[in-house]
C-alpha cells in the first residue's frame, strides 16, 4: 500500500461511479435499478477501501500518514493529501454513512433519480477531500465545492420551501467562507506556502493571529452551526430529503469542528486562548437556548435539527477547553452525533414515507402497529439524550469533564443541557410512539421492512458498541490530540516568556 495512492482512490472513486451513471440511458425501471446498484456498490467499495486505511493506520504516529504529493498550481501550492488521528475518523464516518443514504433513497426519490445519485456521489468525493487535503487551497476547493451538490439536493428534491432553504443554506455558508479565503491569502503572503504541515509549525505574529482566527471562525461557526448563525440549519433539515438530512447532520456539520481542530487551535494558539471565553459563552447559550426552542417544535425534523445545534455546543465547548478530556470528548461527540442524528433522521424518513407528514400531532400510538420501529426509535432517542451505555454519553461526559477542568461555571450551565435534552427527547417519543392509536390514518401503518431493518440495525449496534467500548476511537485520536495540546501549550508558554522578556 506504500505505493498505492489510496487517499486519492477513496476520494475520487465516488466521482468515477457518478461518471458511470452518465452512461446509463433511459428512465425505465431497468435503468433505475442499474443506477441504484452502481451507486450502492460504489459507496460500499469506497467504505471498504477506507477500512484498509484504518487497518494500516499507525496509532502512535502524530503526523500525517499515507501522504500523497503532486504539482498543481505552483511550487508552493500543490496537490497534497494525508490523514492523521483527527481526520481519520471523519473519513470513516463519511464513507460509512453514504451507503445508508443510497439505500434510504431507493424508494423515496421518484424524479431525476440519476441526477440525485450523481449529486450524492460527487458530494461524497468533496466531503472526503475536505478531511484528506493537506494543502490550504485544496482544502478550500473541497470545502466550498461541497455547497453545490448539497444546494441542488435541497433545492430540487426537497420539500415545499426547498428553494428558500437551499438559498439560505448556500448564502450563509458562502458568506463566512469568503473571509476564510482572504485569511488563506494573508497566510500565503506571510508564510510563503499553503502546505498545512508547514503552516502548523509556522509562528504567525500575535496581532495577525487574531484577525486570521476571526476569519476562519466566520466560516467554521456557520458550518457547525454555532448560535446565533444557526438559523439556516432547521430550514435546510426540514426541506431536505431524508438522505440529505442524514449527510447534513452526519458529516457536513462536522467540518466546522474539524476546521477548529485543524486550523484555529494549532495555527492560531494565542488567539484561540484569548477567544476561549467567547466560545464558552456561545456554546452554553447554544446548549440551553436551542434545547428550549426544540421543546416548542411541532415538526419532528425541526426538533432534531435544533437538538443538533445544542449537541454541537458541547463540541465547541470541549474543543476550546484544550485539555485531553475535552478535545477527545469533542471528537468522540462529533462521531457519535454523526451516527445518532443520522439514525434519527432515517427514523423520521421511515414514517414520512408512509404518512407524508412530519407533524408530531399527526402521530401517536405507533407502538401498537410498529413495535420494531418503536424499539429502534427508542434506542436513538435515548442515545440523543445521552443515556449511559450509548455513544452520546461518552462524548458528553468527557466534554463536560474537560469543561469542569477549564471552567467550573461553564460545566455547570452546560450540564443543564442534559436535562433539557431528556425533556424534548422523551416528549417527542411519548407523543409519536405511545398513547392510543385513535387516528384512522395510522391504523394501516406497517412495521419496518427488511430494507429499513438493514439500515437501522448497524446504527443501533454501533451506538451501543461505542457507548460500552469507546477504546477503538480513542486509540486513533489520542496521539494526535496529545500532540496538538502539547504544541498549543508550548506556544502559549513561549508567548509568555517573550512578554516577560519585553518587560
Amino acid at each position: 500500500m506504500t505505493d498505492w495512492p489510496i487517499l486519492s482512490t477513496v476520494t475520487f472513486l465516488p466521482t468515477v461511479g457518478a461518471l458511470l451513471l452518465l452512461l446509463i440511458r433511459g428512465d425505465d425501471a431497468a435503468a433505475r435499478r442499474n443506477i441504484y446498484w452502481i451507486s450502492l456498490w460504489t459507496t460500499l467499495i469506497t467504505f471498504v477501501i477506507s477500512l484498509l486505511i484504518w487497518r494500516d493506520f499507525d496509532h502512535a504516529n502524530t503526523g500525517f500518514q499515507f501522504v500523497e504529493r503532486a504539482g498543481w498550481l505552483s511550487s508552493s501550492i500543490g496537490y497534497s493529501m494525508g490523514v492523521d488521528g483527527i481526520s481519520m475518523l471523519f473519513v470513516i464516518l463519511t464513507t460509512f454513512l453514504m451507503p445508508f443514504c443510497i439505500v434510504a433513497s431507493k424508494l423515496s426519490v421518484q424524479k431525476r433519480f440519476r441526477e440525485y445519485m450523481i449529486a450524492f456521489l460527487i458530494l461524497e468525493t468533496l466531503m472526503i477531500g475536505v478531511f484528506c487535503a493537506t494543502d490550504l487551497i485544496l482544502f478550500y476547493v473541497f470545502f466550498e465545492a461541497g455547497l453545490i451538490p448539497m444546494f441542488l439536493i435541497i433545492g430540487i428534491w426537497g420539500g415545499p420551501r426547498r428553494v428558500y432553504a437551499a438559498f439560505k443554506f448556500f448564502l450563509y455558508t458562502l458568506a463566512g467562507s469568503v473571509l476564510m479565503l482572504l485569511a488563506i491569502m494573508a497566510m500565503y503572503w506571510q508564510a510563503g506556502t499553503t502546505d498545512i504541515p508547514t503552516l502548523l509549525n509556522h509562528a504567525f505574529p500575535a496581532g495577525m493571529q487574531t484577525w486570521l482566527w476571526l476569519a476562519f471562525f466566520a466560516s467554521f461557526a456557520v458550518k457547525m452551526p454555532m448560535w446565533p448563525v444557526h438559523t439556516w440549519l432547521p430550514d435546510a433539515h426540514v426541506e431536505a430529503p431524508t438522505a440529505g438530512s442524514v449527510i447534513l447532520a452526519g458529516v457536513l456539520l462536522k467540518m466546522g469542528g474539524y476546521g477548529f481542530l485543524r486550523f484555529s487551535l494549532p495555527m492560531f494558539p494565542l488567539a484561540s486562548a484569548d477567544f476561549a471565553p467567547f466560545i464558552y459563552t456561545l456554546s452554553v447559550v447554544a446548549i440551553i437556548y436551542t434545547s428550549l426552542v426544540a421543546l416548542m417544535q411541532e415538526d419532528i425534523k425541526k426538533l432534531i435539527a435544533y437538538s443538533s445545534v445544542a449537541h454541537m455546543g458541547y463540541v465547541t465547548m470541549g474543543i476550546f477547553t484544550m485539555n485531553p478530556q475535552g478535545v477527545e470528548g469533542a471528537i468522540f461527540q462529533m462521531l457519535s452525533h454523526g451516527i445518532v442524528a443520522s439514525a434519527l433522521f432515517l427514523c423520521v424518513g421511515v414514517i414520512y414515507d408512509r404518512m407524508h407528514t412530519r407533524e408530531i400531532s399527526a402521530y401517536g400510538g405507533l407502538v401498537n402497529r410498529m413495535p420494531f420501529y418503536a424499539v429502534a426509535f427508542l434506542v436513538f432517542t435515548m442515545a440523543n439524550v445521552g443515556l449511559p451505555g450509548t455513544s452520546s454519553f461518552v462524548g458528553e461526559f468527557m466534554t463536560l469533564l474537560g469543561a469542569f477542568r477549564a471552567n467550573t461555571w461553564v460545566a455547570f450551565f452546560a450540564t443543564t443541557g442534559v436535562i433539557l435534552s431528556a425533556s424534548y427527547g422523551l416528549w417527542l417519543y411519548r407523543r409519536v410512539v405511545f398513547g392510543p392509536l385513535d387516528k384512522p390514518s395510522l391504523k394501516g401503518m406497517f412495521d419496518l421492512s427488511r430494507r429499513e431493518i438493514a439500515i437501522l440495525v448497524p446504527l443501533i449496534v454501533l451506538t451501543i458498541f461505542f457507548g460500552v467500548y469507546p477504546t477503538p476511537v480513542f486509540n486513533v485520536t489520542s496521539a494526535s490530540v496529545d500532540n496538538l495540546i502539547t504544541n498549543y501549550q508550548a506556544a502559549l508558554s513561549a508567548a509568555g516568556k517573550l512578554a516577560l522578556a519585553a518587560q
